[in-house]
């Protein structure tokens, strides 16, 4: 297929020689992302403790989590337009400099209303960082260690997602929940000073003006969709319905806007043509949106069904569910390696893995004695997480693959935004239907359990049906390519002889 001008042109943007210092660069990235992901889940086990020492309310306590990852996700797709304008690397360390000064601040908030405001400025700072992370990779790496870089990206952000309550549970156990928030103080100071010393000062960003207009509509109409849904545990899916039609005209208003700074010549904060005229991108996106409805709202359930169902503590009930983190980072690694090769296959068998192993996760929450299950789940949990490692990574570099790099952190902030959409469903969604069965079977907590992870087992499905798709358009694009080339050579070989 052959690539559209100014669009879809990737290779010499930046220059052919390699970074030297690539791989040590990519270490620092990769730190920042698994602080600023890691913070979207390691707070969950510690709110009922946060709840009796600053005497909140659980609405109140509840935004400490839903909050950050509501500032995190408006973020995204203006940090990744303000790094392709005005450099990655700056962009990083002003968002790697904020995130340690925000968490100091949360660590440190007397009231829970003072942790919220600092929760909610550390969300920001972590949007700014978690776009700059891909945009990074795109513009330092090319051909198959491209796709080895992403595959290191894709396993920080399924370990951090599912051994966040194991980490949080470990602090717990062992100082202040303070600490939750304080221990990404001397990590960030670090991969600062590293990021100042290693990431490339040249040839990351260009100048241009910033799409205001475009920032505020997007914002609004993000705002608007997300709120209701992480107000969700107290009323907001009633309270705060119209919002969702709200958001839905102003999110039609922004394309629109989109769209005439295009046609005006001017650098729009998402350009609307990655989607329409980028191969693999917009039905990326989508996969990513499906398939992070299933795999962010799962650890809710299990984190209610131990503690609460099982009665572990939030130690053990991360330990229970490490198999899945394990086998995701492996496959995570391995999958970087083979996805120039195999392609979308490679999404859709790791799919079909994931449904495995949850599939038989419920059965085994249904037909296990409760107090064999967290040992009885491992195996199915493993093989979850291998499938699992074998969708985020391959998903973001073939997402990714056919960007330009001077689009490269919106195009990234994008794909982020979309997955955190998928997120704050999931997680809205699932531990809701857990509540809702709880209370009519009595207390049924496996029951309860698998109906929430029937949930997600849907959404994953839809992801696998975006995938086929995408799988059977590469290989008709890969049949025509090779029918061209074959054209080509009979013409060849008629004019010659």
């Amino acid at each position: 297929m052959t690539a559209r001008p100014d669009v879809d042109r990737t290779a010499g943007e930046e220059g052919d020689q390699p970074d030297p210092r690539r791989w040590h660069a990519l270490g620092v990235t990769l730190v920042a992302g698994f602080m600023s992901l890691l913070d979207v889940s390691i707070v969950s086990v510690a709110l009922p403790t946060l709840q009796r020492d600053l005497g909140a309310s659980p609405a109140a306590v509840q935004w400490v989590v839903s909050g950050y990852a509501l500032t995190f996700a408006l973020m995204l797709v203006p940090a990744g337009r303000l790094g392709d304008a005005l450099g990655r690397r700056r962009m990083f360390l002003i968002g790697m400099a904020a995130f340690v000064l925000f968490s100091a601040a949360a660590g440190a908030a007397p009231s829970v209303g003072l942790l919220i405001t600092a929760r909610l400025a550390q969300g920001l700072a972590a949007g700014v960082l978690a776009p700059q992370n891909s945009g990074l990779i795109q513009q330092l790496f090319r051909g198959g260690e491209r796709g080895r870089a992403f595959g290191a990206f894709g396993a920080v952000v399924g370990i951090s997602t599912a051994v966040g309550p194991v980490l949080g549970g470990l602090l717990l156990q062992v100082a202040d929940w303070r600490w939750i928030f304080w221990v990404n103080v001397p990590i960030g100071v670090v991969a600062f000073v590293l990021a100042w010393r290693l990431l490339p000062r040249s040839g990351s960003g260009r100048r241009g003006g910033i799409d205001g207009g475009g920032v505020l509509l997007l914002g609004a109409g993000s705002l608007a969709l997300l709120l209701p849904l992480v107000q969700a545990e107290s009323g907001g899916l009633t309270r705060l319905w119209w919002l969702f039609p709200a958001g839905a005209l102003v999110l039609a208003a922004f394309v629109a806007w989109e769209w005439w700074e295009v046609r005006r010549g001017r650098d729009p904060v998402f350009d609307p043509r990655l989607v329409t005229r980028t191969r693999g991108y917009g039905l990326g996106a989508a996969l990513g949106t499906v398939y992070f409805v299933g795999f962010s709202g799962i650890w809710l359930v299990f984190a209610l069904f131990f503690q609460t169902g099982l009665g572990l503590t939030p130690l053990e009930s991360g330990l229970a569910v490490t198999p899945f983190a394990l086998g995701s980072a492996v496959a995570a690694v391995v999958a970087g390696r083979l996805v120039e090769r195999v392609g979308r296959l490679l999404t859709v068998l790791g799919l079909l893995g994931v449904l495995a192993g949850l599939g038989a996760t419920v059965a085994v929450l249904l037909l296990v004695p409760q107090d064999a299950v967290p040992w009885a789940v491992a195996p199915a949990l493993l093989v979850g997480g291998l499938g699992g490692g074998f969708v985020i990574s391959p998903n973001i570099t073939m997402t990714l693959r056919d960007i330009p790099v001077r689009m490269a952190g919106a195009a990234g902030g994008g794909l982020q935004t979309a997955q955190r959409f998928g997120a704050t469903i999931g997680t809205a969604a699932l531990p809701g239907l857990f509540y809702v069965v709880l209370a009519a079977t009595g207390q049924d907590y496996p029951l309860a359990a698998a109906a929430g992870l029937g949930v997600a087992l849907v959404g994953i499905a839809g992801a696998l049906a975006l995938a086929v798709v995408d799988l059977r358009r590469t290989r008709r694009e890969a049949a025509a390519e090779r029918e061209a080339d074959d054209h080509d050579d009979r013409h060849w070989h008629a004019v010659h002889h």
